[in-house]
């Protein structure tokens, strides 16, 4: 029988080429980090086994890292054979290149630190052993070892396909069931030589009918945006868009594409009437108006501006620079965003998903590269705290705070862990384990589940802290009472972004976005109003397509209401901002929602 083996091992003649799967005749592996979505680390010698982002080589084999991008990124190992040579891996924030010899057999997969989906995989092949060796045991960068035949590992090689491959995220426009092409490969594992495809679809299905859409019984609202951040369109060369849902009739009602890199999070402007957005694989911030869709202006602030959002006394706006390598990492511009005022220096680099006090006295970052979390107070103007929060491999990626700014927490994405903050103090007050209900090994789960979380908002009201986890598609419910994991509600594929909104008549809707799928989830956090977020319930999944009266700048051509990423429910109803609001959006909130606290 023709194996993979002998498909990585001959050359293969083809119309008159000859052509070396993935591999050139040097044993070297070359990836182009880019800024198109699917193949962020593009194999540039094609696809192996259906795979755009992975190679093959032997031992000894070189992988270089070149760019092709508009920002910077790292390349950073994100797991690999226990006791690698040359493992850990990883570089600087940059736009330069980078190279590093693998010769111990096994599974690689690599990542951005900035852009934690962007990954490629190498499997590196001893020629000698059947099947494609992913060796006996994976250690991921937080060092965590398990067996490659163990659930988490298969779990992650089957997230790295989902992620990566545009083919494989979910339609929901389709009415198709979601096939997710597992290659049909033999690999040796822990456990001995299986077939890859096999084992995948029978650990997790192929072919699944997706859920049916689901329009939320109860209004919202106002509109929730999404960056809808891998939509391609005729007349500009990057992806993304900024994509409205009306809250009243849950339809698309506008998709702004202007010429925006990647747009990843939004926020507007005290009277509702900007959104402005960050170019996530650019430098720019964004501004348009939030009625017309028409651009009011580009700011250049820096590489890779992750989260954005307004200061309640002042309406500043502050930038997090996730792709920076000094300290002063967070940008102020005056209101309207009409001008950088100045870097604020938070004493570390590459904040991502920061949060502003509901008084505007504090914010809060997590940062990536350094495993821990600054208080910055405005009041004295500098650093009140510097917490860690699991060390650079927890990857800190998120924060959300509650509504009178007592307490934060931060989402920790590669340790799987929130750690809960004292604000005043910078105490550390608990840290909770999204895994603590999960075997990795056999896979069994015994209660709610989280891994890889990103985005972690509170609810307006304080009663509910909620996760978006992206490689378990969960998203996890906190109590922030007594600080336990609750509940878990199933999500689309890529789970990623979470934003609060009103709900009309009382109450609160979480807004969730996946980035491998086309809809955005309506999560009830409260439904019979009791306080208690246990029964928090997912009510509705609403495409993100374009109708026929969505007003548009652009017509979309691949990928259409993919990559949902940054959430936000206009009018902003948090604590703090809430108070602000003109008084046509205070007239849609009932007394509870125009004071929460209260």
């Amino acid at each position: 029988m023709f194996t993979i083996k002998h498909f990585l091992t001959l050359l293969v003649v083809l119309s008159g080429l000859v052509v070396w799967a993935g591999l050139t005749s040097s044993n070297e592996i070359r990836f182009e980090l880019n800024d198109m979505p699917g193949n962020w680390f593009r194999n540039i010698n094609g696809p192996v086994a259906g795979s755009g982002s992975l190679g093959v080589g032997t031992p000894g084999v070189r992988v270089k890292f070149g760019m092709d991008s508009e920002t910077v990124h790292t390349m950073t190992s994100l797991l690999f054979p226990k006791g690698a040579a040359n493992m850990p891996f990883d570089t600087d924030a940059q736009k330069g290149s980078a190279s590093v010899v693998l010769t111990t057999p096994g599974l690689y997969v690599f990542f951005c630190q900035v852009h934690p989906f962007m990954m490629g995989t190498v499997i590196v092949d001893d020629p000698a052993t059947e099947g494609l060796d992913l060796g006996d045991n994976i250690t991921l960068a937080n060092g965590i070892t398990v067996p490659t035949s163990s659930d988490l590992a298969t779990r992650l090689l089957r997230g790295f396909l989902v992620l990566t491959e545009p083919d494989n995220w979910q339609n929901f426009a389709s009415g198709a069931p979601w096939h997710i092409n597992y290659p049909n490969v033999n690999v040796r594992t822990d456990s001995g030589v299986v077939n890859l495809a096999e084992v995948l679809t029978a650990r997790y299905g192929n072919d699944t009918s997706l859920p049916t859409l689901l329009t939320p019984s109860q209004q919202g609202v106002g509109e929730v945006w999404v960056n809808t951040q891998f939509e391609l369109t005729a007349n500009k060369k990057k992806p993304g868009a900024a994509t409205a849902v009306n809250t009243t009739d849950w339809q698309v009602s506008r998709k702004v594409f202007l010429q925006m890199n990647n747009p990843h999070n939004m926020w507007t402007d005290r009277a509702q009437n900007l959104i402005y957005a960050t170019e996530w694989f650019s430098s720019r911030l964004t501004i348009f108006d939030r009625r017309s869709g028409q651009s009011v202006g580009q700011v250049s602030v820096g590489d890779a501006p992750a989260h954005v959002m307004t200061r309640v006394d002042t309406d500043q706006l502050h930038v997090s620079i996730n792709g920076s390598n000094d300290r002063e990492s967070v940008v102020e511009l005056s209101p309207l965003g009409r001008n950088v005022e100045r870097r604020i220096d938070i004493g570390r680099p590459g904040p991502h998903g920061h949060w502003m006090g509901h008084d505007g006295g504090t914010m809060v970052t997590p940062n990536v590269f350094t495993g821990d979390s600054t208080i910055f107070d405005f009041a004295r103007n500098g650093i009140r705290n510097i917490i860690p929060t699991g060390g650079p491999e927890a990857h800190p990626i998120a924060t959300g705070m509650m509504p009178d700014s007592s307490k934060y927490y931060v989402a920790n994405f590669l340790d799987s862990t929130i750690t809960v903050i004292e604000t005043a103090t910078g105490n550390i007050l608990k840290t909770i384990n999204l895994l603590q209900n999960y075997d990795p090994v056999s896979g069994q789960m015994t209660g709610p589940v989280g891994a890889l979380p990103i985005q972690t908002p509170v609810s307006p009201d304080g009663v509910a802290m909620v996760t978006a986890n992206i490689l378990t598609d969960t998203i996890t419910i906190v109590n922030t009472k007594t600080d336990e994991l609750v509940a878990a509600l199933p999500c689309a594929a890529g789970c990623h972004g979470v934003q609060f909104g009103a709900k009309n008549g009382g109450g609160y809707y979480a807004y969730v976005s996946s980035q491998s799928a086309n809809i955005l989830q309506v999560v009830d956090i409260d439904p019979n109003g009791d306080g208690n977020p246990a029964d928090a319930a997912l009510v509705g999944r609403v495409l993100l397509t374009p109708g026929a009266n969505t007003a548009m700048d652009d017509t979309i051509t691949a990928h259409s209401g993919m990559g949902g990423q940054g959430v936000l429910a206009v009018p902003v109803v948090y604590n703090g901002w809430v108070q602000n609001l003109p008084q046509e959006w205070k007239d849609k909130l009932t007394v509870k929602q125009r004071d929460p606290l209260k």
